[in-house]
């Protein structure tokens, strides 16, 4: 059950959503090199403009690594503030 403090609480797996994109770069750049290889230029401009845009992802991503942690609750605390009266 949803209590609407998500957007307050949520927790963001920043080290997952750096390797994703980490993934998507090495596709994307494999991509752009094989189209162009191939003679595809408008193949090549739509995965290069991917790359672009997956670059600028990791960027934000990095800056937020590197912001440091802020508040955290561990593992024990849940993500949300539990329904009053659920017992």
């Amino acid at each position: 059950m949803r209590t609407g403090s998500e957007p307050r609480t949520a927790r963001s797996a920043l080290r997952m959503r750096f390797w994703l994109s980490v993934w998507g770069v090495v596709w994307t750049v494999f991509g752009t090199a094989a189209f162009a290889i191939a003679g595809r230029p408008g193949w090549a401009l739509a995965c290069g403009v991917l790359w672009l845009i997956i670059t600028i992802d990791l960027l934000v991503i990095l800056r937020h690594i590197r912001q440091g942690p802020h508040y955290q609750p561990g593992r024990d605390v849940p993500p949300y503030q539990p329904p009053r009266g659920s017992r």
